[in-house]
């Protein structure tokens, strides 16, 4: 797709990891900020992939029911684990069921603080399979 918007929203929110040993299992909170890529094969009538006004309406519609919550308490949040890698994936794919037709969502980065972040690409190729030990003669392949 040679057209890609993108914009970024911030958040407050505190959480904390589960069955994480280390300090960040303990509560604690951030100053989210949130890069959305969109891209387009073609542009609309305007010119655009898609009004900036648009696409910051909807990924504020996403993010405002994490900002100043305990995102442990927030579902999904509530039965998975509040990584930034979650975040990222749960922010994706509530962006890309809100997006007009022809508009693809192409990556969302959530940023925990100034020197971290994970992203999360739909549709990005699975890993290659894993190897381990099987039964003598041979390795089982497993996939992640």
């Amino acid at each position: 797709m040679p057209y890609e918007l993108f914009i970024q929203a911030t958040f407050s929110a505190a959480h904390n990891l589960r069955e994480y040993k280390g300090k960040c299992e303990r509560l604690h909170g951030h100053n989210w900020r949130v890069d959305l890529h969109l891209a387009a094969d073609r542009l609309n009538r305007e010119g655009m992939v898609l009004d900036f006004t648009e696409a910051n309406r909807i990924l504020r519609e996403v993010l405002d029911p994490f900002d100043h919550a305990y995102l442990n308490d927030v579902p999904p949040f509530d039965r998975l684990n509040p990584s930034s890698e979650n975040l990222a994936r749960i922010i994706a794919e509530a962006v890309a069921g809100r997006l007009p037709a022809g508009i693809r969502l192409a990556a969302v980065t959530t940023w925990e603080s100034d020197h971290a972040a994970a992203t999360y690409r739909p549709g990005s190729p699975p890993g290659l399979p894993r190897r381990r030990p099987g039964k003598p003669g041979g390795n089982k392949e497993v996939r992640p």
